[in-house]
């Protein structure tokens, strides 16, 4: 089940917070439920029952389009006849001519030698019979031959004995094999340790290499450790990926996974909190990694202690903990491993400090110690950190609590990377007694603090990546300033100087002495006031080797030399005092510079009135974004007077520029993808995907934006139908306050048939009108309609939404008159009479329309499964069928912004539907129900109904109820299948039920703006809940919540209110 976060966590592209498995599901099943999707669960190992399967499985069941689609692959035919709905397909391995043709790309790409078909492609023909062609064997067979192209090698390699080592006609695991065993010995070493990772790890190459090196099977010295990962991967064994972070990492293939544990099995062991066996795992052992899972099998902690017993545990090199250790799990742990002493490597997450290994400040041989913490919890670093005299790698990234360190910590004067946050690096006093240092990505001077002097930095002459030295206005003299010696970091890639923004400059000279190293790629000079331009940048210039250039806060007149910088690539002036014209003869800008430039940015530029540029000229064709923001007086700059000089150009941001104006028609190319022009109000924001415009009045050239989806328009009248007919990807379209857009002569012939979903906002217009415009989108299924005052929907024929028969969801709010002229219940020709809402739709919210007055509107609708209203003041009974309730799995009814008394019908619709003889006890799919009033919900005959589906019930806006009667509490116990129970805005509610402790299904509680539950005792929650939220809550509660927090880590707590936030 822990797909379910990762298939949230891609959809996001951000991290998921939640552990909630119910409101991942929800979250899921709500952004898939009007599309059209292909899952593929590639390589399934193991899956526990049909039960787990239903469960993976929940969220895309709830889908409303057809065709969609599940995808699994696995190696084992009980998994497969487990999951299948149709006819297995049993996949084979390529055919003989497509596998030798692909074979041979595997080896040559896609030149043969000339000699390939005389001398070797027999033996190529014999080695690809014994690949049972699969692609993966291909891949890496065809690597190692690819290292020697003769007849000798190759023929070498097809009369390995390991060929006969297959264990059945599918078995690729020998070629695997042979293809490891050609590997240089290093090499080899290197792979083998792969085995102590869970498979499908990222790998990231300081990581594993700083592992490999604790361990001994690198040279510390070497210089290019990422060099083993690119021969693995040159040899198949490993694959490149990036992450959302544009960071590269690496992973290999389950299979290859598994050669790594075979090859390795006398030395390294990784075993899972689920099932193992210790008499299984050899003595020889001494690298050893546990996968903790979110449950672990009753025998664990009898194997562990078989473990301890079968294993030297004084001399294990290697500990990794992956996972988060529950109270029980960790004391099993530091159980069997209380004598540790040899420890190279340590990976451990901890949830107290407690969990560390007993003896955690005596493994003073530990060369690699990385430790993480989970959020919300305020633990400091354990003070014997320090003591760890041989250390050299100190990862600390996924370490959440304190950022204070041990005061001492300087004394780890071996370590080489401190792998965590700039606030921790900036937090190491006496930081210069770590000379073997290779990245700091913060210091502070602070004159007051000893061991935060700027000469600390000058004991770090290993230094690498980029350094940001803040507060450098504390620095009295050139003479302080050259204590840092800058000069002679060579290493140094970046390097950022930083002044506060209240300084006084003592000396001019501070910034020549810090005067950095001529390798330096990017530099960045911040606030240094009315210091005059160093010597190194602005006259005989040493930094020539300069990438990006980020100037900030200074009146340099001239500014450096930009000719002299031929690799400047970026380039940033943010808030440069005098400096009105900028462009060739101006400002160190000549016809020679910037021949390399692909990203310039002016920020908060007040004097800037000019950016020259020659007709002809191609001083800037390179350039591929360009950003104003914060330039008040710029009025001109050469794309305005001709856009077609800057070819290359991607992005383009403006903002606060209100000077400039008479854009030319954007997007110029298609090749600009990324558009924000921001100006008093009006706005312009295009992504590739989606178009927003607000009040912006200049030309776009649409033919040029045929990938947009999603569009939003407000405040505009240039743009016309017949413009939108041209965006052939549309599916998304949104209009507010664009009255002129519309008239009443709007052609028939205007179809846009891409458009699915369309909100309209603000619009003046009439139910005629409105009637014209639906035609246009006439495959639209999802509508939204809000504070739209004057539009009255026509109860005939083509005056609703009838005629849009896709339609499947519908919301409008706030609009007045909506329904105003459609009758009551049966009063207005019975169940025969026309209906607004055409019978496919599946989704329907109103909220604040006083026009919604009926019941009876809603008649027709049998296939809802969502139903929200919510202060629709005016709604009463009339007409209403229970028959609309039947499919529902999401109904909320509340009265939530009225100000009277008494005003929820759900009681009426409750006890409608309870009386009806068409809704049968136990036939309700109802899944999540919001209503005002705990009285018409918790009674037995309702309950009864709510029994089999209901997992979220929300009790909002009831002010009537004080207590629980015995009738409320006997039937909430009916609600076996009750995950998420919550209370909002119940102001005069006094206690919670008591029977809460029996709902053995209950995983959260949530108490919202409740503030008369002084009490929430944690005796009375069920054994299954996890979570407890509080929001805008009393003090009490707050103070409750803090203790319930601190008496048990494992129970998450989330508290919104007033008064703080954790």
């Amino acid at each position: 089940l822990r797909c379910i976060p990762a298939i949230e966590k891609e959809e996001h592209k951000c991290t998921v917070e939640t552990a909630n498995l119910d409101q991942l599901q929800k979250s899921i099943a709500e952004r898939l439920k009007t599309k059209r999707f292909l899952i593929v669960l590639d390589d399934i190992w193991k899956c526990n029952s049909e039960s787990d399967w239903n469960n993976l499985l929940a969220p895309f069941k709830r889908g409303e389009t057809k065709g969609n689609m599940v995808l699994v692959t696995t190696r084992f035919p009980s998994i497969a006849h487990m999951v299948k709905t149709t006819d297995l397909v049993e996949l084979h391995g390529l055919e003989p001519n497509d596998f030798l043709e692909f074979f041979e790309v595997c080896i040559f790409g896609h030149s043969k030698p000339v000699h390939y078909e005389d001398d070797l492609i027999d033996v190529a023909r014999d080695i690809v019979k014994k690949l049972k062609g699969s692609p993966l064997a291909a891949n890496t067979v065809g690597r190692l031959l690819r290292n020697n192209i003769s007849r000798e090698y190759w023929i070498r390699v097809l009369e390995k004995n390991e060929w006969q080592n297959a264990k059945n006609d599918d078995d690729i695991m020998p070629s695997l094999k042979i293809s490891y065993d050609y590997l240089p010995f290093l090499l080899k070493k290197c792979f083998s340790y792969f085995a102590l990772f869970p498979e499908d790890y990222k790998f990231y190459n300081l990581e594993i290499t700083s592992f490999w090196t604790a361990i001994g099977i690198i040279d510390s010295s070497y210089q290019n450790d990422n060099n083993y990962l690119e021969e693995l991967v040159d040899n198949g064994f490993l694959m490149k990926g990036v992450d959302r972070y544009d960071d590269q990492y690496y992973v290999m293939h389950d299979l290859l996974h598994e050669l790594s544990r075979n090859v390795s099995s006398q030395e390294c062991v990784n075993i899972s909190s689920l099932s193992f066996s210790a008499d299984n795992i050899p003595q020889s052992i001494r690298q050893l990694s546990i996968t903790i899972n979110d449950t672990y099998d009753e025998s664990f902690e009898e194997e562990m202690g078989k473990l301890k017993g079968r294993l030297d545990i004084a001399n294990l090199r290697t500990l990794m903990i992956f996972g988060l250790c529950n109270a029980s799990i960790a004391n099993v742990l530091k159980d069997t491993f209380e004598d540790l002493k040899g420890l190279r490597v340590l990976f451990i997450a901890i949830n107290m400090p407690t969990s560390l290994p007993n003896n955690f400040s005596k493994l003073i041989h530990l060369q690699y110690l990385k430790i993480g913490s989970p959020y919300n919890l305020e633990m400091t670093l354990p003070s014997t950190l320090s003591r760890f005299y041989h250390l050299k790698f100190l990862d600390l990234q996924a370490w959440n609590g304190s950022r204070k360190l041990p005061r001492d910590i300087s004394c780890l004067v071996n370590l080489r990377h401190f792998n965590s946050s700039k606030k921790l690096h900036s937090n190491i006093p006496e930081v210069g007694k770590m000379k073997c240092l290779q990245e700091l990505k913060e210091f502070h001077v602070k004159k007051e603090g000893v061991g935060f002097e700027l000469r600390e930095l000058g004991e770090l002459g290993e230094l690498k990546g980029e350094l940001r030295i803040c507060n450098l206005e504390t620095v009295a003299s050139k003479g302080e300033a050259s204590a840092a010696k800058l000069k002679n970091k060579k290493n140094l890639k970046g390097l950022k100087l930083v002044w506060g923004t209240e300084h006084q400059t003592i000396d001019d000279d501070v910034l020549d002495g810090l005067q950095p190293h001529p390798n330096l790629r990017v530099l960045g000079i911040i606030n240094p006031g009315v210091a005059p331009c160093p010597r190194w940048l602005c006259g005989d210039i040493s930094t020539k080797r300069l990438e990006s250039l980020h100037l900030e806060g200074l009146s340099w007149c001239p500014l450096p030399a930009f000719e002299q910088l031929p690799h400047l690539s970026s380039l940033t002036l943010k808030n440069i005092a005098g400096l009105s014209v900028f462009g060739p003869g101006f400002s160190g800008v000549t016809e020679r510079s910037f021949m390399h430039l692909k990203t310039l940015e002016f920020e908060n530029m007040p004097e800037l009135v000019e950016w020259v540029g020659e007709p002809n000229s191609h001083l800037f064709s390179r350039l591929e974004s360009i950003k104003f923001g914060g330039c008040p007086l710029l009025s001109l700059f050469p794309f305005l007077e001709c856009s077609g000089l800057f070819t290359n150009l991607c992005s383009l941001h403006i903002e606060n520029c209100p000077k400039l104006s008479q854009f030319p028609p954007m997007p110029h190319t298609s090749t600009i993808t990324d558009i924000h022009v921001k100006n008093d109000g009006s706005e312009l924001l295009y992504d590739g995907q989606e178009l927003r415009i607000e009040g912006y009045a200049g030309a776009l050239t649409f033919h040029s934006m045929d990938k947009v989806e999603v569009m939003h328009i407000t405040d505009v009248s240039h743009i016309s139908f017949s413009d939108l007919q041209k965006l052939n990807s549309l599916r998304s379209l949104y209009f507010k306050k664009c009255d002129d857009m519309f008239s009443a002569e709007m052609a028939d012939s205007v179809v846009i048939c891409s458009v699915q979903k369309l909100g309209i906002q603000e619009l003046c217009i009439t139910g005629e009108l409105f009637s014209k415009i639906l035609k246009c989108f006439p495959a639209l299924s999802q509508l939204t309609m809000g504070e739209c005052k004057s539009l009255e929907l026509l109860p005939v024929e083509d005056g609703g939404l009838l005629g849009l028969e896709m339609l499947q969801s519908f919301t409008g709010y706030n609009c007045g008159k909506l329904f105003s002229r459609w009758p009551k219940g049966e009063a207005g020709g019975g169940a025969r009479a026309i209906k607004p809402f055409p019978t496919s739709l599946k989704e329907l919210r109103i909220f604040l329309e006083p026009s919604m007055q009926s019941m009876g509107l809603l008649s027709n609708l049998t296939s809802l499964t969502s139903l929200t209203l919510s202060s629709c003041m005016e709604l009463t009974m009339d007409g209403f069928s229970p028959l609309i309730t039947v499919n529902l799995k999401k109904f909320a009814v509340d009265a939530m912004y009225s100000k009277q008394e008494n005003m929820s019908i759900a009681g009426d619709l409750l006890s409608e539907i309870a009386r009806s003889k068409l809704v049968r006890a136990g036939s309700f799919q109802l899944e999540e129900f919001l209503v005002d009033s705990i009285s018409a919900v918790l009674t037995a005959p309702i309950c009864s109904h709510l029994a089999a589906s209901l997992h979220t019930l929300m009790f909002s806006s009831d002010e009537r109820a004080t207590t629980f009667t015995e009738e409320q509490e006997q039937a909430l116990q009916l609600l076996t299948s009750l995950k998420n129970l919550e209370f909002h805005g119940c102001k005069n509610l006094q206690s919670l039920p008591q029977g809460l402790r029996d709902l053995s299904s209950l995983t959260k509680l949530t108490i919202g703006i409740c503030e008369k539950i002084l009490c929430i005792p944690p005796e009375c929650f069920p054994a299954s809940l996890k979570g407890l939220g509080v929001i805008s809550c009393s003090p009490e509660q707050i103070e409750q919540a803090r203790k319930l927090k601190e008496s048990d880590p494992w129970f998450f707590v989330s508290v919104v209110s007033p008064f703080e936030t954790y």
